[in-house]
């Protein structure tokens, strides 16, 4: 009986390291940390985490505003032990109902990763602008791509 809860206890623990990293944001850093951005941002969620290769990747950006937003563009770009291999430019209000009022607010961005990505570190690099293009913030934050992950999509065709 006791060998039953060893191994019962065992696999609990098992099954909680898979939960558990999905419910921890993400350190992150502003792009520039002697400026004042107009949007602060509280916390960055990644999910799944650890990230799966040939499966759909969520972002989630938590953060503020003291003043209304009208709209601007969503503009990031990932790069590979330090070379750019990523890059698109999206409008705020397809992730997000504009007006956006003063207070919090999220942004989730989705994006299905290549079942032949390489495995190593990724820094993924977020900036909201404004209409004009000024930039309402800048944060980085770094991320890895296992070795292992989804064979889907490597005998495509």
């Amino acid at each position: 009986m006791e060998r039953i809860r060893s191994k019962l206890f065992i696999a609990l623990l098992y099954s909680l390291s898979l939960i558990a990293p999905s419910i921890y944001a993400t350190d992150f850093e502003y792009c520039n940390k002697k400026k004042e951005y107009a949007v602060t941002v509280s916390g960055v969620e990644i999910n799944p985490d650890p990230i799966t290769k040939g499966q759909e990747t969520s972002f989630t950006i938590s953060a503020f505003t003291d003043k209304p937003l009208s709209g601007g563009k969503v503009v990031i770009g990932v790069a590979y032990f330090g070379w750019s291999v990523f890059s698109e430019t999206g409008d705020l209000c397809a992730s997000i109902s504009c007006p956006i009022p003063a207070g919090d607010l999220t942004i989730s961005y989705s994006k299905l990763l290549p079942a032949l990505a390489p495995p190593g570190s990724y820094t993924l690099t977020l900036k909201i602008q404004d209409g004009n293009k000024s930039e309402l913030t800048c944060i980085k934050f770094d991320f890895t791509i296992g070795f292992f992950g989804s064979s889907e999509g490597l005998f495509d065709g």
